[in-house]
């Protein structure tokens, strides 16, 4: 597949209603392992499935629902009105579940992403406790990232984060890239070869973020805009986002392939960036334990 501005974006069909409001297969994408959507049900609506050959997460974006699976119930999942108010609840489910999840709330959103997995770990609700904030970077390149599924979480590939950009920002910078797998002497990863899906949402109307994905080669280079509920889609290379003046963004990142890793290498050019970090974004943290109670 050729990777260009067009193929690597790609636009929300929300029209406001229920149902599926954005996705994408690994076939569409041209890749192995990432498949996405993301749903919406007002009180009482159902969305159901079965993992098959895959392993699965959930990630609660707005309200609550019960869950339903073959491997347990999981009641009142979720509580946040929105992305902008609070921390995550999210469940992961192994390859061969059924699962069905039943809307509490009115204007429930949840996203799902399943990658093709041969091993079979437990079902795992994440709550909002187990979900560790990160501030990073410094002056307008700091952001919040609120890990999800962090490597190391009891499942075989899925990575899952989200990611915090205040107005005017830049995440995702100096510019990385995971598209090797290399490990040194002792076999620590030094970078691993994701592929990674980027799910955007803006915390105001009209609001917008631009991301650059681009390679040493320049095999890939692509700038597109991201607005509400607009995917972008890193096969490989560098690839930094900026945020529009005025608006916050928010981005789910959904993470798998050669590790389940987040180890990455800068772009040479600019990891000399660094450097110039000396205090954090004092608008950071956007979201916390805080803003609700912790079970």
């Amino acid at each position: 597949m050729q990777y260009t501005s067009e193929t690597m974006l790609v636009k929300s069909k929300d029209q406001g209603g229920t149902g599926i409001f954005a996705e994408v297969s690994a076939q569409q994408a041209g890749w192995e392992y990432l498949n996405m959507r993301a749903v919406r049900l007002n009180r009482g609506e159902q969305h159901s499935g079965n993992t098959a050959g895959y392993e699965q997460v959930a990630v609660i974006l707005g309200g609550q629902c019960d869950i339903h699976t073959s491997e347990g119930n999981f009641l009142k999942v979720g509580r946040r009105p929105n992305v902008f108010s609070g921390m995550p609840y999210a469940l992961y489910l192994p390859p061969h579940t059924d699962y069905q999840l039943t809307s509490l709330t009115d204007g429930f959103e949840v996203a799902l992403c399943w990658v093709p997995s041969d091993q079979r770990y437990p079902a795992k609700l994440v709550t909002p406790r187990d979900c560790k904030i990160e501030l990073r970077g410094g002056g307008n390149v700091s952001r919040q990232i609120n890990s999800i599924l962090p490597p190391g979480f009891p499942c075989h590939r899925l990575v899952c984060v989200e990611v915090y950009t205040p107005s005017g920002n830049w995440s995702s910078y100096p510019p990385h890239k995971h598209d090797v797998h290399r490990e040194d002497e002792n076999g620590k990863i030094l970078e691993a070869d994701l592929e990674e899906i980027y799910f955007y949402k803006i915390d105001k109307p009209h609001g917008y973020a631009y991301q650059r994905v681009y390679t040493d080669d320049r095999s890939i280079d692509g700038l597109m805009m991201a607005q509400q509920h607009d995917m972008v889609l890193v096969p490989e290379g560098y690839h930094p986002v900026v945020s529009a003046p005025g608006y916050h963004t928010y981005y789910l990142n959904f993470l798998a392939g050669s590790a389940q890793s987040l180890a990455n290498s800068d772009d040479p050019a600019y990891k000399w960036v660094h450097s110039t970090f000396t205090s954090m974004d004092p608008r950071l943290p956007l979201v916390t334990h805080g803003m609700e109670p912790l079970d």
